[in-house]
């Protein structure tokens, strides 16, 4: 693969396991995170830029930087997000509620907004967006993050048609749990709120699949690498799951 490819919240997690893959499969990799010491830890060769892609000045500078050292994007992995606060919907605060989405959807929208024009003018290229299964069944508890994760499912469709004609195209990553701190922070806070122990909530979590377990970043990544990839050339406007088959997005255990 001979692509540039550019991956927010790149520098941990899901976004690191795609940079890896993408590195590997021969690709240019540009990493785009909040977190500084994170990116310190990256690879010298990843391009890397500090980016917080709720804030529409820093999404358009990153870009503008972008144009000016590689002269255009293959591969857009939009992945930033973050898990957000966990509560009732009637016990949410509105900053957290408005500090979720501005992450999980406003970012994605940001980062949108200024790849199109580069891929548009060559006439090529993929969008990844990182949604989860929470965008495609709602979770309790989870109320700002699953509607963020359902409103990137409807940007990646629209994108899809007005990217279409120009050749461009853009599909959507459902995870299911994935093994790695964050999870474990989400494992925490559910607990709490559901006055249950962390390996509970683990265990429902793993049995709302057919599989009966957690995916690692490697299985999320493999999928991005396939879609940014010429065998996927005419894969746009999909939603794929990778998430060992939910079966019951709300077990009780």
């Amino acid at each position: 693969m001979s692509a540039r490819v550019l991956i927010t919240a790149g520098a941990g997690g899901i976004g690191r396991a795609m940079a890896e893959a993408f590195d590997a499969a021969g690709a240019r990799v540009w990493v785009a995170d909040v977190d500084k010491a994170a990116l310190a830890a990256c690879p010298a060769h990843w391009r890397q830029s500090v980016v917080d892609v709720a804030d529409e000045a820093s999404v358009a500078a990153l870009f503008a930087d972008i144009e000016a050292d590689w002269g255009g994007l293959d591969t857009l992995c939009s992945n930033a997000g973050i898990a957000g606060p966990t509560a009732l919907v009637e016990d949410m605060p509105l900053d957290g509620w408005r500090a979720c989405i501005a992450v999980n959807l406003d970012g994605a929208f940001l980062c949108a907004k200024y790849a199109s024009p580069l891929l548009k003018r060559q006439g090529a290229g993929s969008i990844v967006i990182t949604s989860s299964t929470a965008g495609q069944y709602g979770f309790p508890y989870r109320g700002p993050y699953a509607a963020a994760k359902w409103g990137v499912i409807g940007l990646a469709k629209t994108l899809a048609m007005e990217l279409g004609p120009h050749g461009v195209r853009c599909n959507v990553i459902c995870p299911g749990s994935v093994e790695g701190p964050r999870m474990e922070g989400v494992l925490a806070r559910e607990a709490a709120a559901k006055g249950m122990t962390r390996d509970q909530v683990y265990a429902g979590y793993a049995s709302g699949t057919s599989m009966g377990r957690f995916v690692e970043a490697a299985d999320i990544a493999n999928m991005a690498v396939f879609l940014g990839s010429d065998a996927a050339r005419l894969v746009s406007g999909q939603v794929i799951a990778v998430d060992g088959h939910t079966v019951n997005p709300d077990p009780k255990v």
